[in-house]
């Protein structure tokens, strides 16, 4: 069910609110045993994470719980992908825990800066729903694979890094480049308990399947580090204390946000925005591999951007598609969005009731976990692959890694598609150079002499070395219109030549300028051009910017180049004799 017939719903326009309540959960119910499992236990897998994850944020563990429990409810019942599992990530949370601690530079504290800080998670969702509304989400698909992988890769590194001071008991610097400075004189202040712990968290969590894969690794090490820190009384930092009861808005927080934050706030929205949107949809992909069904990609980021409107607002982090709670869910049974359902109805019990215990949960466990979080995220298959890439593909993986990892990751992104978009059209315009000819036209083998349909060719023997014929191939865009003119100043003795244009399939504004002046160029030269088999969409181009009838008379327009032959040839002598 859209938003809009809910509100159409509520206001009465339409059938009662109860039978579109009916409707939303139409279905829902059909593999009720399996969505109970696969929710249960996405619930599970997600709690461990969305704990460490708002901690990394900066914002506290009950931040991560609120982002997995309004994301993960309204992007089931409003998303547009079944067995998604929503939650806060390790990309999104990456890029929060930066947005973050540029706001609190900015404003002093992190209670200054809360009201900037909800207001950018807010924006993000906002801008989610209306990529959805315009219907954005299926441009995600042409995110070139450099340009993910090294981004993937960039953001597992990150994870890894900033987990190192905790890793060690320590409080960590937000900064991956101050992290990398000051590890080495941090090595010798290392709590050794919490390195202990750490390590056998993350060795619990790759071991433990080939044990059981009944129970989730990630929660059975999450059990045990925290029971051996209590019962052993390892002097290692804990979570602490863990709100109780469901949240409040907090929306209070942002009366005091000005005209003159927006540039503060707009640039971190849209980077949350288009990443979450970007690894959403990617986990969509895959569950609609496992699951044989077809997302609703537009559909999906809606709930996205709803839950994660919600998120900000109760104080939350946002998050997006998880791939691994999506997994875990779909392997023990999760078919429909009841699954998601489920999974956020277990973690407001946490809330209720089970956080009392999650404060004991020890900071090192949490980094074990996220370590190996990271550790899952770096694209090992694009790395393996690297040198047997074109040098092209390789340059720009390893220049979105660096840029990720250094300097910003929405510039990253965007030097990425820049430069994938340069070589692409490189590519596209070598190639529809080598393919694009211009012969004489008794280099196509007629049978001047011949009879029956081929007949009225006679007349053109004399003067087939005079008439040429250009096969254009490809696109014409801008990267490809100055080859357009290639070869045609040197052009001596010609009389006419004609444009085959049946392999072009799409014309720009620069393209159809370019032909324009080549059209120009030749007709100056006392040359006739006449156009065989356009394409809809060029011809299209052709009449409303006037190209037809203004440069080129519909006269000298044929469906096909034997069309075009056949017509020179019974009008030859008013077309060529006056330049004999």
């Amino acid at each position: 069910m859209k938003p809009q017939e809910l509100a159409s719903a509520i206001a009465g326009h339409k059938e009662p609110l109860q039978e579109k309540v009916k409707a939303m959960f139409k279905g829902k119910f059909s593999n009720l045993r399996g969505d109970l499992f696969g929710g249960v236990t996405a619930g599970v897998v997600t709690l461990p994470l969305a704990l460490a994850f708002g901690v990394q944020s900066g914002l506290g563990a009950t931040a991560g719980l609120y982002c997995a429990i309004a994301l993960g409810l309204l992007s089931a019942l409003f998303g547009g992908t079944q067995t998604l599992i929503s939650t806060p990530t390790g990309p999104m949370t990456v890029v929060s825990a930066l947005i973050i601690a540029q706001v609190i530079d900015k404003t002093g504290s992190l209670e200054a800066g809360l009201g900037l800080i909800i207001a950018i998670f807010v924006l993000a969702g906002l801008i989610q729903v209306l990529l959805g509304v315009f219907r954005i989400g299926s441009f995600i698909q042409y995110m070139p694979y450099p340009v993910i992988s090294g981004f993937m890769t960039g953001i597992g590194v990150i994870l890894i890094v900033v987990e190192l001071f905790p890793f060690m008991g320590l409080e960590s610097p937000k900064n991956v480049l101050t992290v990398l400075s000051q590890f080495p004189a941090a090595v010798p202040n290392a709590n050794l308990a919490a390195v202990a712990l750490a390590a056998g968290t993350m060795a619990i969590i790759y071991l433990f399947p080939h044990v059981s894969k009944a129970v989730p690794s990630t929660l059975v090490a999450l059990l045990v580090g925290t029971l051996a820190a209590a019962f052993l009384g390892l002097p290692v930092p804990i979570i602490g204390e863990i709100p109780q009861g469901l949240p409040s808005l907090k929306l209070e927080e942002l009366a005091g946000i000005q005209a003159s934050h927006l540039t503060l706030i707009l640039i971190p929205a849209l980077t949350l925005a288009g990443l979450g949107a970007i690894d959403t949809l990617l986990t969509s992909v895959i569950a609609d591999t496992k699951t044989r069904t077809q997302h609703d990609s537009n559909r999906e980021l809606i709930g996205q951007g709803c839950g994660n409107m919600l998120s900000g607002a109760l104080g939350g982090i946002v998050g997006a598609g998880t791939t691994m709670s999506t997994l875990v869910n779909i392997n023990t049974g999760g078919r429909t969005s009841l699954s998601g359902i489920v999974s956020s109805s277990f973690l407001v019990l946490v809330l209720l009731g089970l956080g009392a215990y999650a404060q004991y949960i020890p900071i090192p466990v949490l980094a074990g976990i996220l370590m190996t979080v990271g550790l899952d995220i770096i694209d090992y298959k694009g790395l393996k692959h690297l040198a047997a890439m074109p040098r092209s593909a390789s340059f720009v993986l390893v220049t979105v890694f660096l840029l990720t990892v250094f300097v910003d990751l929405i510039e990253a992104v965007a030097v990425g598609m820049g430069i994938s978009c340069v070589v692409f059209m490189k590519t596209m315009s070598d190639l529809g150079r080598k393919q694009t000819s211009l012969a004489p036209l008794n280099d196509l083998n007629l049978d001047f002499n011949g009879n029956g349909d081929n007949g009225h060719f006679h007349s053109l023997a004399e003067v087939s070395e005079q008439i040429y014929v250009k096969t254009v191939t490809g696109p014409i865009f801008f990267g490809f219109a100055r080859t357009l003119t290639q070869n045609i100043r040197g052009l001596k003795n010609a009389r006419c030549v004609i444009l085959e244009m049946d392999r072009v399939p799409y014309i720009d504004q620069t393209g159809l300028y370019a032909m324009e002046e080549m059209v120009h160029e030749l007709s100056e030269q006392g040359i006739q051009v006449l156009m065989a088999g356009a394409q809809r969409q060029p011809l299209e181009m052709f009449h409303k910017m006037k190209m037809v009838p203004d440069v080129i008379s519909q006269d000298n327009l044929f469906n096909s180049t034997y069309d075009c032959i056949t017509a020179l040839g019974q009008r030859w002598t008013p077309v060529l004799d006056r330049t004999r």
